[in-house]
């Protein structure tokens, strides 16, 4: 069985591509990681993951071409805010029989692959407190009036950045089924954020994967890794959740623009500058923020999460 970490990326999010690869490595020299690319533009990130990370390019480029177009003939092109973030869904059909995906705004703080052990027992993890918000971001109350989803069910929803699963659970044309159902049920799904692949992504979850698990839902709990959440605390470079007294696993910055001034923007740059072969990242002073802004930026972040 050969297992690994899928990411998604173009030259765009070099920095974040690398801070997230030298997270990974430091813990895991040997894991292989595939990378799917978010467009035409990421050769340049492309060379430097392989040249010192090992990271190769996903084989097959006709696929994700495929996927792409029966995506805009399904929705159109003004549909979702990101939709290639739907190449994601490429890491069903590579070559990994169980895998990671791992969005390249996370840094990992543990040997992460060792996660894909649940995978003995469930068919699909993931990893995060998403659905201690309801369903925002995902569905309307209209899946939930209509019959669509149960309460219990809809308590399963997960954020799209951190997943793993099995090759082949889910076919190409369980995939082109599931974009027809949405594309002509709009009104199930919560875009009011301009939130991408994840409504769909979690409708696909509960309507085709039965056997799933939460990975913090584990009888021995588990930490957050929103870092929007202010009382994480830092031990060395590693941070620690008072509540749970644990080591986070993640530290993923949903929603949050990473830069100088950002939450723990000292965790990402230290990991972002881990490796000295790569060039350091070059990044202009925070520009101050006043008082109003703040507050908006704050009150956007408690409405996100």
């Amino acid at each position: 069985m050969k297992r690994g970490i899928y990411i998604i990326a173009n030259d765009k999010v070099t920095d974040h591509a690398i801070a997230l690869l030298n997270s990974i490595r430091l813990h895991d020299k040997k894991t292989p990681v595939v990378m799917i690319p978010y467009d035409d533009n990421y050769h340049n990130i492309a060379d430097i993951l392989n040249r010192y990370y090992g990271v190769e390019v996903y084989e097959d480029l006709d696929f994700i071409e495929r996927l792409s177009n029966r995506l805009h003939e399904t929705f159109g092109g003004k549909f979702f805010a990101r939709p290639n973030q739907f190449r994601k869904q490429a890491c069903w059909f590579g070559e990994f029989d169980e895998f990671l995906y791992i969005d390249t705004d996370i840094v990992v703080f543990e040997k992460i692959a060792d996660n894909l052990n649940y995978l003995a027992n469930t068919d699909f993890i993931n990893c995060d407190y998403q659905h201690l918000g309801g369903i925002k971001n995902v569905f309307s109350s209209q899946v939930l009036e209509q019959n669509v989803f149960t309460e219990s069910e809809v308590k399963d929803i997960f954020n799209g950045g951190f997943w793993g699963s099995k090759k082949n659970l889910v076919s190409e044309q369980d995939l082109y089924e599931v974009f027809t159902e949405c594309a002509a049920h709009p009104e199930y799904f919560d875009f009011s954020e301009k939130t991408s692949d994840q409504p769909i992504i979690n409708y696909m979850l509960l309507k085709r994967i039965s056997r799933r698990f939460n990975i913090v839902k584990r009888p021995e709990k588990a930490p957050g890794n929103w870092a929007g959440t202010p009382h994480f605390q830092t031990q060395g470079y590693n941070l620690i959740d008072p509540t749970v007294n644990q080591q986070l696993q993640y530290l993923h910055w949903a929603g949050i623009r990473i830069e100088p001034g950002c939450p723990y923007w000292e965790i990402w740059e230290y990991y972002r500058n881990l490796n000295s072969d790569v060039p350091p990242v070059y990044l202009p002073a925070p520009i101050e923020k006043n008082l109003w802004q703040k507050t908006v930026d704050n009150f956007k972040n408690r409405l996100r999460h």
